[in-house]
């Protein structure tokens, strides 16, 4: 397996490659908008989004595994977290389109982008293996990994890549007659769930209640995306739209 420094420098890459196929995959989804000349409604959400994401994820992270917040007089968030991700971005499009009066949703756009970047960026948590926190605990199933401690282990950061695969094309064949933002509801409520499942199988620094401090995040998260589902449903049939 991979030593630490090999490790860091294959999530890099892959991390990278993620984002550059995120970005290629929405800029696709929204050619021909004005967004993308920064001259778009809804341009401060997508700055929202990216600044939200971009908090949030170091935040959720540093929940799910606590460290020092003041090191050598700077303030450190270390590591990513995508559940993280998910909430600050969908946090950071709503305080991006407040002041701005946008209410149209652009949520469903990010849908493909973001479930294909993740199915890429987790093949770098699996190729770092123990190095990585993604990865499983024992197992005595027959597909279970050796990761280089002689003892086999549930492929997690497999698990998650074909459960994204397979949601992403669920997701894609989404009928276009839905109300706007429901589809990327569905899905922020479908993976907190998976993400609230999977983490039973992946070892956890410390647990409340018997439940990961990532598990208590996605607990919240999956309470706010039913709501959202249940009101843009509410809004079927009204000429209100949904913000995100």
């Amino acid at each position: 397996m991979l030593d630490p420094g090999q490790a860091h420098v294959v999530h890099s890459v892959m991390e990278l490659a993620a984002f550059a196929l995120g970005g290629w995959l929405w800029r696709r989804s929204r050619k021909g908008t004005p967004l993308l000349s920064g001259q778009g409604p809804d341009f401060p959400a997508l700055i929202g989004c990216i600044l939200g994401a971009m908090l949030g994820s170091r935040l959720v992270n540093w929940i799910q595994e606590p460290g020092p917040l003041w090191l050598a007089g700077m303030l450190r968030l270390p590591g990513q977290s995508m559940v993280g991700g998910l909430l600050g971005g969908w946090i950071g499009v709503e305080l991006g389109k407040l002041g701005n009066g946008f209410r149209r949703s652009t949520g469903d756009a990010y849908v493909q982008p973001m479930l294909w970047a993740l199915v890429v960026g987790r093949i770098g948590c699996l190729l770092a293996g123990l190095n990585e926190s993604t990865h499983g605990q024992p197992t005595s199933l027959p597909w279970g990994v050796d990761l280089g401690d002689g003892i086999a282990r549930h492929p997690a950061p497999l698990y998650e890549m074909i459960f994204v695969a397979l949601f992403a094309w669920i997701l894609q064949r989404w009928p276009r007659s839905a109300p706007e933002g429901l589809k990327f509801r569905i899905c922020a409520g479908g993976y907190l769930l998976w993400r609230f499942v999977v983490e039973f199988l992946k070892p956890a620094p410390w647990k409340a209640l018997g439940l990961s401090g990532l598990q208590w995040v996605c607990l919240g998260g999956m309470v706010w995306a039913g709501l959202e589902i249940s009101n843009t449903l509410r809004r079927r049939d009204g000429a209100t739209q949904p913000s995100v």
